[in-house]
């Protein structure tokens, strides 16, 4: 059955290498990117090799909230179902970390981003659908200091506990809205694979991207994942896994969401 899937960063590394077979299988395709350029070259060269898919293109700049909201607003517009959300795009190094809020761009684009995007969504995805966010193996205890803006922190630390924030608050949208709402799933797609960021973040070719872009069909897909919500995938072992032991802290998941939406607040952001 040909399901609607919108995926965010889907113009290059494991986002692009997964559209290529969502499309490839015959799935609608609701592609994000920041460029539109980009966007539109990437869904030419897309339907030239797979005309089986259908394709739309969506442009945000993710670490602009107010995109973020138009992105949710125009999906709303002209779908009424979407089977499965893939929050895939991300930053490890960014030129400049603050942004002219006081915010730490990478907590906005890793974190904040994709909570605003999937809770504007979630009307429009049946419990039976999927919300799939990308964590990683590298996973460290959040500091609510540099999440509100307070405190800056390095690329790497940034990065870590971005990913867990993600994973944190996947868990406890999957505990709070519990059996009517969709499946919430992270994963880590595999460690160094071969994307941009890595390249820019180590200076390493890395692994082939097929092996994070597979694992997210799967999950998108297979009735594998379908009775997976609040649970943590590391394709590095290739198997279910505990994350870090705050994503299990149903006290400190609250706390976590409590300051997401009051960031969101402070942002003139009402998420209701």
């Amino acid at each position: 059955m040909r399901k609607t899937i919108l995926l965010t960063g889907g113009t290059d590394g494991i986002g692009l290498e997964t559209a290529k077979i969502l499309a490839a299988k015959g799935h609608t395709l609701l592609l994000h990117g920041r460029s539109n350029t980009k966007l539109e070259s990437v869904k030419e060269a897309i339907k030239q090799s797979y005309p089986k898919g259908h394709i739309n293109t969506f442009r945000a700049d993710l670490s602009n909230l107010s995109d973020v909201l138009a992105l949710a607003s125009m999906v709303k517009d002209q779908y009424s179902n979407i089977d499965v959300l893939i929050n895939n795009a991300g930053v490890f190094k960014v030129q400049n970390p603050i942004t002219d809020t006081g915010y730490d761009v990478r907590f906005i684009i890793n974190v904040i981003a994709p909570y605003l995007l999937t809770t504007r969504l979630l009307p429009l995805v049946s419990a039976d659908g999927r919300i799939i966010n990308l964590s990683s193996a590298a996973q460290a205890t959040v500091n609510l200091e540099a999440l509100k803006g307070h405190q800056q922190l390095s690329d790497s630390d940034a990065y870590a506990q971005s990913k867990l924030a993600l994973t944190m608050w996947t868990f406890q949208l999957a505990r709070s809205l519990g059996d009517k709402a969709p499946q919430f799933i992270a994963i880590n797609p595999a460690s160094f694979l071969g994307s941009k960021m890595v390249k820019d973040a180590y200076g390493a070719q890395g692994k082939d991207l097929s092996i994070g872009a597979n694992i997210l069909v799967r999950a998108a897909l297979d009735d594998e994942f379908s009775n997976a919500s609040g649970k943590y995938f590391d394709n590095d072992i290739g198997n279910w896994s505990q994350p870090h032991p705050d994503a299990l802290d149903e006290k400190k998941r609250k706390v976590l969401i409590e300051e997401i939406e009051n960031t969101l607040d402070k942002l003139g952001i009402k998420n209701t």
